[in-house]
């Protein structure tokens, strides 16, 4: 009968094999403690040769060692040539990031364009404030653009502007003109056959 991978117990290192593993396990069962540490530096020789990039340097090798004690499940006892990780380092997750949520009143906007804004309402009036508050109006009808394929009308940018600025930025359409974007349809990805 035929033994298949799937029947066997799991590895617990797969990139290594198999046959890597069960190297480990017959290390395991040498009596002899300095027979079983040439035999631990064996295994770890083979194992840098499946990867030549850790062959070199002294924190690659202590990876190695390191994944042989992993695959020995930390049961090998051998003089190792450098410390290795504890059992109890492996399940540690790092600490939590905090991250403040802020709601975003329109998420199709973005919170990029909703700082902006705050900064734009804050500035004082002239033509540096003028000329940002017409290039946010139109980086807004472009990212509205996005997900309204069917074309987006000047005077809805200006009234949600309004709004998301609280009364601050009001822009006058008929001195205020917006650029026209065209939306461009992406090529279809298959290759045409040529006919014979």
């Amino acid at each position: 009968m035929l033994n298949y991978n799937t029947q066997q117990k799991r590895l617990i290192l797969p990139e290594y094999g198999r046959n890597i593993q069960q190297m480990v396990d017959h290390c395991l069962t040498i009596e002899d403690r300095d027979k079983r540490t040439v035999c631990a530096h064996t295994i770890v020789a083979t194992m840098a040769n499946l990867f030549p990039e850790l062959k070199d340097g002294e924190d690659n090798q202590r990876k190695l060692w390191d994944h042989l004690a992993i695959m020995a499940d930390f049961k090998l006892d051998i003089d190792y040539p450098c410390e290795i990780i504890r059992p109890d380092n492996l399940t540690t997750h790092p600490e939590k990031v905090p991250y403040t949520i802020h709601p975003i009143r329109y998420r199709h906007y973005g919170k990029s364009i909703e700082r902006l804004i705050d900064k734009a309402s804050s500035m004082d009036e002239g033509e540096e404030r003028t000329e940002l508050c017409r290039l946010i109006a139109n980086h807004m009808k472009k990212l509205l653009l996005t997900v309204n394929k069917d074309g987006v009308e000047d005077s809805k940018i200006f009234k949600d502007l309004a709004e998301m600025s609280r009364g601050a930025i009001i822009l006058n359409p008929e001195t205020t003109r917006l650029h026209e974007f065209k939306v461009i349809q992406t090529p279809a990805s298959g290759k045409k056959k040529k006919k014979k």
